[in-house]
C-alpha cells in the first residue's frame, strides 16, 4: 500500500486527526484574521498619525515664518522659500490663498477647496492630506490662508506592505498550526491505533483474550475497561449459548431415542394389541415429556424478549401456595412430607402463572430434599416488597452452584441418569416468571437448609388478622 493511498484516510473527514487539524486551522484562522485586522488598523492609524504630524510640523514652520511677514516686498522672498520646500515630485505642495494679492501664493489651484483642518483631496491622480489653517494680520498683510499638502502614496505602500506581509504571517501560521495540530493528533492517538491492532487479534476460538488498559490515556482506560466489561459479558452468554445447546440437545436425544427404542422393539416382531397398546403409552409419555421441554423453552423466550406479565390482580400468596399444595397432594404423601406455611402477603400478579412459579419451587424442594420430614414457606413483607421463601433440609450447596440453579438445564447432580423425570427448567421457569412481573429470584443455604424463593413489588395490604402458621401433616405412603 503506497503513501497516497494512506494519507486521504489519515486525513479524511472520518479521521479524528483530521477533524481536529480542521478544528487547530480553524481556530488559528480566527486568530489570525482578528489579529491581523487590529495589527493592520493600528498601524495604519498610526502612520495617519505619523503623516498628520509631520504636516503639523511644516505647518508651524510656515506659520511662524507667515506671522512675521507683513511688508509686500519681502513677500517674494517668503514664496521663493515656499518654492524651495516643494519637493521636484510634488510630495508637499503649499498654498497661500489672500484677499491682496501681493500676499498670495498660489501654484496649485486645487488646494483652493480642501477644508479647513485635515482634509484628503485628489488631483493629478495622486491622493493630499491637507492641513488648513488661518494666520491673522500683520501689519501691511490682511488675514491669510495657508494650506499644506501632502501625498499620501508613500504611506499607502507601508499600509499595502504591512497588509501582505500580516496576510503571508498569517497563512504561514496557519498551514504551520495545521500541521503541527494533525502531527499532535496523530501522536495523541497512537494508542487508539494500537487498540485497533489488539482488537483485529480478538477472535472466537481465544475468547479469553481482552483488551490492554495498562499505559494508556486516563481517557481510554474508562472505555477498555467498559470494553472488557463487555466481552467478559459476551464470553459468559456465549458459554452459556453453548452449554445450553448441549443440554437441549441431550434432553432432547433422550426422550427421542426412547421413542424410537421403543418403536423398533415393537416392530422388530408382531405384537399383540396390548403389547402395542403399552408401547404407545410409554411413547406418550415421551411425547409429553418432550412437549413440556419445548412449552418452556418458548415461555422462556418470550420473557427473554422483555414479555410482562398481563391480567394482574390482588393474589394472596398464602392462599396461592395452600391451592397449588392441594395440587401437590400426591407427591407430598409419597414423600412423606408435611408443608407449613408462615405468614401473607398480597402482590399484583397473574395467578396462574405465579402459581406455576410455586408449583416448581414446591417441587424442587420435594423432589431435591435430604432426610426432609418439612417443607416451610415463608411469606413476609420487606421495604414494601413481599418475600417468599420455601425452606427444605438439603446438603450443602456450595455458593458457585446457588448463583447457578436458576439457569437453564443446570443441575447439581451432574449425572444426569437420575434425571430423568426431570428436565431441568423448573427453576429456570421461576426466574421467568417472576421476572415477567418485576421481581428477583434468590437461593441460599442456611444451618443445613436449602431456602429459594422470590421476591415481588407489594401490592394491596393483606387483609383480616395475620395467619397462624398453617401445617398439612402427611403420613409416610405404604409400601
Amino acid at each position: 500500500m503506497t503513501a497516497a493511498s494512506i494519507a486521504p484516510k489519515a486525513i479524511g473527514p472520518q479521521s479524528i486527526a483530521g477533524r481536529l487539524a480542521l478544528m487547530f486551522a480553524i481556530a488559528t484562522t480566527l486568530v489570525s484574521v482578528l489579529a491581523g485586522v487590529a495589527i493592520f488598523g493600528f498601524q495604519s492609524l498610526e502612520l495617519r498619525r505619523h503623516q498628520a504630524e509631520e504636516l503639523n510640523a511644516r505647518m508651524e514652520i510656515i506659520d511662524a515664518m507667515i506671522r512675521h511677514a507683513g511688508d509686500p516686498k519681502r513677500w517674494p522672498m517668503l514664496g521663493d522659500k515656499l518654492e524651495s520646500f516643494t519637493p521636484a515630485n510634488g510630495g508637499v505642495r503649499y498654498r497661500v490663498d489672500c484677499p491682496d494679492a501681493r500676499f498670495r501664493f498660489a501654484p496649485d489651484d486645487a488646494l483652493a477647496r480642501a477644508r479647513d483642518g485635515v482634509d484628503l483631496i485628489h488631483f493629478d491622480g495622486k491622493r493630499y492630506m491637507t492641513l488648513t489653517r488661518r494666520v491673522p494680520p500683520y501689519l501691511e498683510r490682511p488675514e491669510v490662508r495657508l494650506v499644506i499638502a501632502a501625498d499620501t502614496a508613500p504611506f499607502d505602500a507601508s499600509r499595502r506592505v504591512l497588509g501582505v506581509g500580516v496576510l503571508a504571517v498569517s497563512l504561514v501560521t496557519i498551514a504551520l498550526v495545521s500541521l503541527l495540530g494533525w502531527w499532535v493528533a496523530r501522536k495523541g492517538l497512537a494508542p487508539v491505533d494500537r487498540l485497533s491492532q489488539r482488537a483485529r487479534a480478538l477472535n472466537p476460538n481465544d475468547l479469553g483474550l481482552r483488551m490492554p488498559t495498562q499505559n494508556l490515556p486516563t481517557e481510554l482506560v474508562g472505555l477498555m475497561t467498559a470494553f472488557n466489561g463487555a466481552l467478559d459479558r459476551l464470553q459468559d452468554a456465549y458459554e452459556r449459548l453453548a452449554s445450553f445447546n448441549a443440554d437441549v440437545a441431550h434432553e432432547l436425544r433422550t426422550p427421542l431415542g426412547n421413542l424410537i427404542g421403543q418403536t423398533q422393539v415393537a416392530l422388530s416382531r408382531p405384537r399383540e394389541a396390548g403389547e402395542l397398546e403399552e408401547v404407545l403409552h410409554s411413547n406418550l409419555e415421551e411425547l409429553d415429556r418432550l412437549r413440556c421441554i419445548i412449552n418452556d423453552m418458548l415461555f422462556m423466550a418470550r420473557a427473554d424478549q422483555g414479555a410482562l406479565a398481563a391480567n394482574l390482580e390482588p393474589v394472596s400468596l398464602a392462599g396461592l401456595t395452600h391451592k397449588t399444595a392441594d395440587f401437590l397432594d400426591v407427591l407430598f404423601e409419597d414423600a412423606g412430607v408435611r408443608l407449613e406455611v408462615v405468614g401473607d402477603g398480597m402482590v399484583a400478579a397473574d395467578a396462574s402463572l405465579l402459581g406455576r412459579a410455586v408449583t416448581n419451587l414446591l417441587d424442587n424442594a420435594i423432589r431435591h430434599g435430604v432426610d426432609c420430614k418439612t417443607v416451610r414457606v415463608t411469606i413476609e413483607p420487606q421495604d414494601g416488597k413481599v418475600c417468599l421463601g420455601v425452606r427444605n433440609r438439603g446438603g450443602p450447596i456450595p455458593e458457585a452452584h446457588l448463583a447457578r440453579l436458576f439457569d437453564r438445564f443446570y443441575r447439581l447432580d451432574r449425572a444426569r441418569e437420575h434425571s430423568h423425570d426431570v428436565h431441568g427448567l423448573g427453576l429456570a421457569v421461576v426466574k421467568a416468571i417472576v421476572t415477567m412481573h418485576g421481581g428477583t429470584v434468590f437461593a441460599r443455604c442456611e444451618d443445613g437448609e436449602v431456602l429459594i424463593g422470590f421476591v415481588l413489588p407489594g401490592g394491596a395490604a393483606a387483609t383480616g388478622e395475620p395467619q397462624e402458621p398453617f401445617a398439612r401433616r402427611v403420613e409416610p405412603a405404604e409400601a
